[in-house]
Protein backbone atom coordinates (compact mmCIF):
# COMPACT_ATOMS: atom_id res chain seq x y z
CA UNK A 1 0.00 0.00 0.00
CA UNK A 2 1.16 3.21 -0.81
CA UNK A 3 0.10 6.64 0.27
CA UNK A 4 0.66 8.55 -2.90
CA UNK A 5 -2.01 10.29 -4.11
CA UNK A 6 -3.73 8.46 -7.25
CA UNK A 7 -6.43 10.67 -9.38
CA UNK A 8 -9.01 8.45 -9.65
CA UNK A 9 -9.20 5.46 -11.82
CA UNK A 10 -10.82 6.58 -14.94
CA UNK A 11 -8.29 8.94 -15.87
CA UNK A 12 -5.54 5.68 -16.30
CA UNK A 13 -7.41 4.85 -19.55
CA UNK A 14 -7.61 8.29 -21.10
CA UNK A 15 -4.52 9.94 -23.43
CA UNK A 16 -4.61 13.82 -23.18
CA UNK A 17 -5.99 15.33 -25.95
CA UNK A 18 -3.45 17.55 -28.02
CA UNK A 19 -4.86 20.13 -29.69
CA UNK A 20 -3.47 21.82 -33.01
CA UNK A 21 -0.02 23.74 -31.60
CA UNK A 22 -0.37 26.94 -31.15
CA UNK A 23 1.11 30.08 -33.64
CA UNK A 24 3.17 31.30 -30.71
CA UNK A 25 5.36 28.03 -30.14
CA UNK A 26 6.03 27.05 -33.49
CA UNK A 27 7.77 30.79 -34.12
CA UNK A 28 9.74 30.32 -31.09
CA UNK A 29 10.72 26.45 -31.77
CA UNK A 30 11.60 27.10 -35.41
CA UNK A 31 12.61 30.79 -35.25
CA UNK A 32 9.87 31.62 -37.87
CA UNK A 33 7.98 35.47 -37.83
CA UNK A 34 5.02 34.14 -39.79
CA UNK A 35 3.60 31.29 -38.92
CA UNK A 36 -0.53 30.01 -40.63
CA UNK A 37 -2.25 27.54 -38.80
CA UNK A 38 -4.58 24.85 -40.80
CA UNK A 39 -4.68 22.72 -38.35
CA UNK A 40 -8.08 23.68 -35.65
CA UNK A 41 -10.61 24.47 -38.54
CA UNK A 42 -10.58 27.97 -37.11
CA UNK A 43 -11.87 30.65 -39.24
CA UNK A 44 -9.41 32.69 -41.31
CA UNK A 45 -11.28 35.51 -41.26
CA UNK A 46 -11.30 38.19 -38.15
CA UNK A 47 -14.29 37.32 -35.93
CA UNK A 48 -17.72 38.72 -36.92
CA UNK A 49 -17.81 42.43 -36.68
CA UNK A 50 -21.33 42.73 -34.88
CA UNK A 51 -19.71 40.34 -32.35
CA UNK A 52 -16.55 42.11 -32.00
CA UNK A 53 -18.79 45.51 -31.54
CA UNK A 54 -20.99 43.58 -28.91
CA UNK A 55 -17.55 42.73 -26.90
CA UNK A 56 -16.49 45.92 -27.12
CA UNK A 57 -20.05 47.76 -25.90
CA UNK A 58 -20.01 45.17 -22.92
CA UNK A 59 -16.66 45.67 -21.45
CA UNK A 60 -17.45 47.78 -19.02
CA UNK A 61 -19.41 45.65 -17.33
CA UNK A 62 -16.75 42.74 -16.50
CA UNK A 63 -16.77 43.50 -12.82
CA UNK A 64 -19.40 41.55 -12.87
CA UNK A 65 -20.48 38.20 -12.90
CA UNK A 66 -22.41 37.26 -16.22
CA UNK A 67 -26.38 35.88 -16.32
CA UNK A 68 -25.82 32.13 -15.65
CA UNK A 69 -28.84 31.34 -17.04
CA UNK A 70 -27.47 32.91 -20.37
CA UNK A 71 -31.51 34.53 -20.62
CA UNK A 72 -30.68 37.09 -23.64
CA UNK A 73 -28.44 34.43 -25.89
CA UNK A 74 -31.05 31.77 -24.88
CA UNK A 75 -34.05 33.75 -26.65
CA UNK A 76 -31.52 34.81 -29.48
CA UNK A 77 -30.80 31.33 -30.01
CA UNK A 78 -34.61 29.88 -29.98
CA UNK A 79 -35.50 31.94 -32.43
CA UNK A 80 -32.33 31.34 -34.87
CA UNK A 81 -33.38 27.74 -34.33
CA UNK A 82 -37.40 28.06 -34.16
CA UNK A 83 -37.01 26.21 -31.02
CA UNK A 84 -38.26 27.26 -27.12
CA UNK A 85 -35.91 29.09 -25.02
CA UNK A 86 -36.37 26.10 -22.19
CA UNK A 87 -35.15 23.86 -25.37
CA UNK A 88 -31.20 25.50 -25.35
CA UNK A 89 -28.46 25.17 -23.22
CA UNK A 90 -25.20 27.45 -23.85
CA UNK A 91 -21.77 26.24 -22.28
CA UNK A 92 -18.45 26.70 -22.64
CA UNK A 93 -17.97 25.76 -26.09
CA UNK A 94 -19.29 22.43 -27.59
CA UNK A 95 -16.65 20.68 -25.40
CA UNK A 96 -18.08 21.95 -22.65
CA UNK A 97 -21.52 20.63 -23.02
CA UNK A 98 -20.20 17.03 -24.01
CA UNK A 99 -18.51 17.28 -20.86
CA UNK A 100 -21.70 18.16 -18.86
CA UNK A 101 -23.67 15.32 -20.75
CA UNK A 102 -21.09 13.15 -20.07
CA UNK A 103 -21.03 13.61 -16.45
CA UNK A 104 -24.91 13.83 -16.36
CA UNK A 105 -25.72 10.52 -18.10
CA UNK A 106 -23.22 8.10 -17.79
CA UNK A 107 -22.57 6.09 -14.94
CA UNK A 108 -20.03 3.13 -14.31
CA UNK A 109 -19.80 0.75 -17.09
CA UNK A 110 -22.66 2.21 -19.27
CA UNK A 111 -21.63 2.03 -22.59
CA UNK A 112 -21.04 5.04 -25.21
CA UNK A 113 -21.01 4.29 -29.12
CA UNK A 114 -18.35 6.25 -30.85
CA UNK A 115 -16.79 5.97 -34.12
CA UNK A 116 -13.45 4.73 -34.56
CA UNK A 117 -12.51 7.94 -36.49
CA UNK A 118 -14.45 10.71 -34.96
CA UNK A 119 -14.05 13.69 -32.51
CA UNK A 120 -11.97 12.24 -29.19
CA UNK A 121 -13.32 14.76 -26.49
CA UNK A 122 -16.21 11.77 -26.75
CA UNK A 123 -14.09 9.26 -25.75
CA UNK A 124 -12.02 11.43 -22.94
CA UNK A 125 -14.98 12.51 -20.83
CA UNK A 126 -16.96 9.13 -20.70
CA UNK A 127 -14.20 7.03 -20.15
CA UNK A 128 -13.66 9.97 -17.00
CA UNK A 129 -16.99 8.94 -16.11
CA UNK A 130 -15.98 5.06 -16.24
CA UNK A 131 -18.37 4.59 -19.22
CA UNK A 132 -16.92 1.82 -21.36
CA UNK A 133 -16.40 2.89 -24.81
CA UNK A 134 -17.56 1.31 -28.18
CA UNK A 135 -16.01 1.99 -31.48
CA UNK A 136 -17.54 1.45 -34.81
CA UNK A 137 -15.98 1.00 -37.72
CA UNK A 138 -15.99 3.53 -40.40
CA UNK A 139 -17.74 3.12 -44.11
CA UNK A 140 -16.21 4.52 -47.07
CA UNK A 141 -14.17 7.58 -44.25
CA UNK A 142 -18.28 8.11 -42.91
CA UNK A 143 -19.95 7.08 -39.68
CA UNK A 144 -21.89 3.44 -39.67
CA UNK A 145 -24.97 4.03 -38.77
CA UNK A 146 -25.96 0.73 -39.12
CA UNK A 147 -22.71 -0.69 -37.01
CA UNK A 148 -23.71 1.51 -34.33
CA UNK A 149 -27.38 0.45 -33.81
CA UNK A 150 -25.86 -2.93 -34.02
CA UNK A 151 -24.04 -2.01 -31.17
CA UNK A 152 -26.54 -1.28 -28.72
CA UNK A 153 -27.22 -3.32 -25.36
CA UNK A 154 -29.30 -3.21 -22.54
CA UNK A 155 -26.38 -1.06 -20.82
CA UNK A 156 -25.84 1.45 -23.91
CA UNK A 157 -26.67 5.18 -22.62
CA UNK A 158 -25.08 8.02 -25.00
CA UNK A 159 -24.46 7.57 -28.83
CA UNK A 160 -22.02 10.51 -29.95
CA UNK A 161 -23.11 10.80 -34.21
CA UNK A 162 -20.08 13.48 -35.32
CA UNK A 163 -22.29 15.20 -38.42
CA UNK A 164 -20.55 15.83 -40.74
CA UNK A 165 -17.53 14.13 -39.29
CA UNK A 166 -14.67 15.39 -37.59
CA UNK A 167 -11.72 14.55 -39.15
CA UNK A 168 -13.13 12.84 -42.14
CA UNK A 169 -15.46 15.87 -43.45
CA UNK A 170 -18.28 13.57 -44.20
CA UNK A 171 -21.45 13.70 -43.59
CA UNK A 172 -25.01 10.97 -42.96
CA UNK A 173 -28.27 11.63 -44.49
CA UNK A 174 -31.72 12.43 -43.49
CA UNK A 175 -33.12 9.23 -44.17
CA UNK A 176 -30.16 7.64 -42.79
CA UNK A 177 -30.55 9.24 -39.65
CA UNK A 178 -34.32 8.96 -39.88
CA UNK A 179 -34.10 5.09 -39.63
CA UNK A 180 -31.28 5.46 -37.12
CA UNK A 181 -33.37 7.74 -34.56
CA UNK A 182 -36.87 5.49 -35.03
CA UNK A 183 -34.74 2.38 -34.18
CA UNK A 184 -32.79 3.51 -31.55
CA UNK A 185 -34.44 2.89 -27.89
CA UNK A 186 -36.07 5.90 -25.82
CA UNK A 187 -33.31 4.91 -23.02
CA UNK A 188 -30.56 5.69 -25.03
CA UNK A 189 -29.47 9.23 -25.66
CA UNK A 190 -28.67 10.34 -29.35
CA UNK A 191 -26.29 13.19 -29.65
CA UNK A 192 -25.91 14.73 -33.04
CA UNK A 193 -22.69 16.95 -32.96
CA UNK A 194 -23.17 19.78 -35.82
CA UNK A 195 -20.14 21.86 -35.09
CA UNK A 196 -20.04 22.07 -38.83
CA UNK A 197 -23.44 22.39 -39.51
CA UNK A 198 -23.74 26.56 -41.19
CA UNK A 199 -20.99 25.01 -44.03
CA UNK A 200 -23.08 22.15 -45.41
CA UNK A 201 -24.80 22.56 -48.66
CA UNK A 202 -26.56 19.70 -48.88
CA UNK A 203 -30.47 18.69 -49.80
CA UNK A 204 -29.60 14.75 -48.18
CA UNK A 205 -28.47 16.56 -45.11
CA UNK A 206 -30.91 15.90 -42.17
CA UNK A 207 -32.34 19.09 -39.67
CA UNK A 208 -32.32 17.08 -36.13
CA UNK A 209 -33.98 20.31 -34.45
CA UNK A 210 -37.14 18.49 -36.14
CA UNK A 211 -36.89 15.46 -34.07
CA UNK A 212 -36.71 18.01 -30.88
CA UNK A 213 -39.67 19.76 -32.10
CA UNK A 214 -41.38 17.09 -32.31
CA UNK A 215 -40.96 15.38 -28.91
CA UNK A 216 -38.80 13.32 -28.55
CA UNK A 217 -37.17 12.99 -25.70
CA UNK A 218 -34.03 11.29 -26.56
CA UNK A 219 -32.07 13.18 -28.94
CA UNK A 220 -29.68 16.22 -28.39
CA UNK A 221 -28.03 18.64 -30.76
CA UNK A 222 -24.60 20.53 -30.15
CA UNK A 223 -23.62 23.72 -32.13
CA UNK A 224 -20.93 25.92 -32.09
CA UNK A 225 -19.78 29.27 -32.29
CA UNK A 226 -16.05 28.25 -33.19
CA UNK A 227 -16.53 27.49 -37.02
CA UNK A 228 -18.21 29.79 -39.02
CA UNK A 229 -18.80 32.98 -36.91
CA UNK A 230 -14.95 32.96 -36.23
CA UNK A 231 -15.21 32.72 -32.49
CA UNK A 232 -12.88 29.92 -30.97
CA UNK A 233 -10.91 32.34 -29.07
CA UNK A 234 -14.68 32.71 -26.91
CA UNK A 235 -15.75 29.45 -25.86
CA UNK A 236 -19.15 28.99 -26.86
CA UNK A 237 -21.54 26.08 -27.76
CA UNK A 238 -25.28 25.72 -27.69
CA UNK A 239 -27.28 22.36 -27.08
CA UNK A 240 -30.59 22.06 -28.30
CA UNK A 241 -32.93 19.00 -26.58
CA UNK A 242 -36.14 18.66 -24.88
CA UNK A 243 -35.83 20.35 -21.67
CA UNK A 244 -36.20 17.32 -19.09
CA UNK A 245 -32.79 15.91 -21.31
CA UNK A 246 -30.90 19.39 -20.58
CA UNK A 247 -32.15 19.48 -16.68
CA UNK A 248 -29.71 17.29 -15.57
CA UNK A 249 -26.74 19.14 -16.94
CA UNK A 250 -28.08 22.82 -15.40
CA UNK A 251 -27.10 20.27 -12.26
CA UNK A 252 -23.26 20.09 -12.99
CA UNK A 253 -22.70 22.70 -15.08
CA UNK A 254 -20.08 25.56 -13.40
CA UNK A 255 -21.95 28.56 -12.09
CA UNK A 256 -20.77 30.95 -14.49
CA UNK A 257 -19.73 28.44 -17.96
CA UNK A 258 -20.30 31.32 -20.15
CA UNK A 259 -18.86 34.31 -20.03
CA UNK A 260 -20.13 38.16 -20.08
CA UNK A 261 -18.36 38.72 -23.01
CA UNK A 262 -19.30 35.66 -25.30
CA UNK A 263 -23.15 35.82 -24.48
CA UNK A 264 -23.00 39.53 -25.79
CA UNK A 265 -20.99 38.42 -29.01
CA UNK A 266 -23.28 35.26 -28.97
CA UNK A 267 -26.82 37.22 -29.84
CA UNK A 268 -24.60 39.76 -32.04
CA UNK A 269 -23.23 37.02 -34.00
CA UNK A 270 -26.45 35.90 -35.19
CA UNK A 271 -27.84 39.28 -36.90
CA UNK A 272 -24.44 39.32 -38.65
CA UNK A 273 -25.63 37.10 -42.18
CA UNK A 274 -23.65 39.19 -44.04
CA UNK A 275 -20.51 37.47 -42.44
CA UNK A 276 -21.83 33.97 -42.29
CA UNK A 277 -22.49 34.13 -45.47
CA UNK A 278 -18.48 35.14 -46.75
CA UNK A 279 -17.71 32.88 -44.65
CA UNK A 280 -19.59 30.32 -46.38
CA UNK A 281 -18.56 31.25 -49.80
CA UNK A 282 -14.80 31.73 -49.26
CA UNK A 283 -14.78 28.37 -47.53
CA UNK A 284 -16.60 26.66 -50.95
CA UNK A 285 -14.05 28.47 -52.80
CA UNK A 286 -11.16 27.57 -50.57
CA UNK A 287 -12.37 23.58 -51.19
CA UNK A 288 -12.56 23.87 -54.71
CA UNK A 289 -9.15 25.26 -54.96
CA UNK A 290 -7.63 22.35 -52.84
CA UNK A 291 -9.19 19.69 -54.42
CA UNK A 292 -8.11 20.86 -57.86
CA UNK A 293 -4.24 21.26 -56.34
CA UNK A 294 -4.41 17.30 -54.85
CA UNK A 295 -6.13 15.91 -57.92
CA UNK A 296 -2.64 17.67 -59.74
CA UNK A 297 -0.30 16.01 -57.08
CA UNK A 298 -2.33 12.99 -57.82
CA UNK A 299 -2.75 12.91 -53.49
CA UNK A 300 -6.40 10.90 -52.29
CA UNK A 301 -8.82 13.35 -50.40
CA UNK A 302 -12.46 12.79 -49.36
CA UNK A 303 -14.73 15.40 -50.19
CA UNK A 304 -15.68 17.70 -47.29
CA UNK A 305 -19.13 18.96 -45.82
CA UNK A 306 -16.92 21.36 -43.42
CA UNK A 307 -13.74 23.95 -43.39
CA UNK A 308 -11.44 20.93 -43.78
CA UNK A 309 -10.46 18.32 -45.39
CA UNK A 310 -8.68 14.70 -44.68
CA UNK A 311 -6.09 14.00 -47.42
CA UNK A 312 -4.06 11.25 -47.80
CA UNK A 313 0.08 11.81 -47.66
CA UNK A 314 1.13 8.32 -46.88
CA UNK A 315 3.29 6.64 -44.40
CA UNK A 316 5.68 9.61 -44.02
CA UNK A 317 2.97 11.44 -42.69
CA UNK A 318 4.65 12.29 -39.44
CA UNK A 319 7.88 13.55 -41.37
CA UNK A 320 5.21 15.49 -43.51
CA UNK A 321 4.22 17.10 -40.44
CA UNK A 322 7.44 17.91 -39.51
CA UNK A 323 8.71 18.93 -42.49
CA UNK A 324 5.70 21.70 -42.89
CA UNK A 325 6.37 23.19 -39.31
CA UNK A 326 9.52 24.03 -40.67
CA UNK A 327 8.43 26.11 -42.95
CA UNK A 328 5.57 28.22 -40.90
CA UNK A 329 2.77 25.60 -41.48
CA UNK A 330 0.42 23.78 -38.69
CA UNK A 331 -1.51 20.85 -40.07
CA UNK A 332 -3.15 18.05 -37.70
CA UNK A 333 -1.77 14.59 -38.14
CA UNK A 334 -4.28 12.37 -37.79
CA UNK A 335 -2.93 9.20 -36.16
CA UNK A 336 -4.89 9.59 -32.96
CA UNK A 337 -8.01 9.11 -35.10
CA UNK A 338 -7.32 5.80 -36.16
CA UNK A 339 -5.62 7.39 -39.88
CA UNK A 340 -2.29 7.42 -39.75
CA UNK A 341 -1.55 8.09 -43.25
CA UNK A 342 -3.68 11.48 -43.24
CA UNK A 343 -3.61 14.90 -42.73
CA UNK A 344 -6.65 17.27 -41.94
CA UNK A 345 -6.05 20.16 -43.13
CA UNK A 346 -7.94 23.58 -42.43
CA UNK A 347 -9.03 26.01 -45.51
CA UNK A 348 -7.31 29.08 -45.36
CA UNK A 349 -8.11 32.22 -47.17
CA UNK A 350 -6.66 32.71 -50.66
CA UNK A 351 -3.27 33.22 -50.01
CA UNK A 352 -3.04 30.63 -46.69
CA UNK A 353 -4.10 28.26 -49.18
CA UNK A 354 -1.74 28.81 -51.78
CA UNK A 355 1.16 29.03 -49.29
CA UNK A 356 0.46 25.16 -48.21
CA UNK A 357 0.52 23.69 -51.35
CA UNK A 358 3.64 25.64 -52.33
CA UNK A 359 4.99 23.92 -49.42
CA UNK A 360 3.07 20.77 -49.72
CA UNK A 361 4.58 20.16 -52.93
CA UNK A 362 8.27 20.66 -52.02
CA UNK A 363 8.12 18.88 -48.71
CA UNK A 364 6.26 15.51 -50.93
CA UNK A 365 9.19 15.93 -53.28
CA UNK A 366 11.39 15.70 -50.41
CA UNK A 367 10.18 12.72 -48.59
CA UNK A 368 9.10 10.76 -51.64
Amino acid sequence: MTDRLRPQAGLDHISTYVPGRPIEEVQREFGLLEVIKLASNENPAAPAPKAVAAMQAALPQLNLYPDGECYHLRQALAAHVGADPEQIAAGNGADGLIMQTCMAYVDQDDEVIVSRSSFPMYDVYATAMRGRLIKTPLKEYGLDLDAMRAAITPKTKLIFVCNPNNPTGTMVTAAEVDAFVKAVPQSVLVVFDEAYYEFVDSPGYPQTVQYVLAGRKNVMILRTYSKVYGLAGIRLGYAIADPDVLAPLAKIREPFAVNLLAQAAGVAALQDEEYLQHSVASNVAGLRYLYGEFDRMGLFYVKSHTNFVLVRVGSEAPAVVQALLAKGIIVRPCHGYDLPEFLRITVGNAGQNARLIEALDSVLQAVG
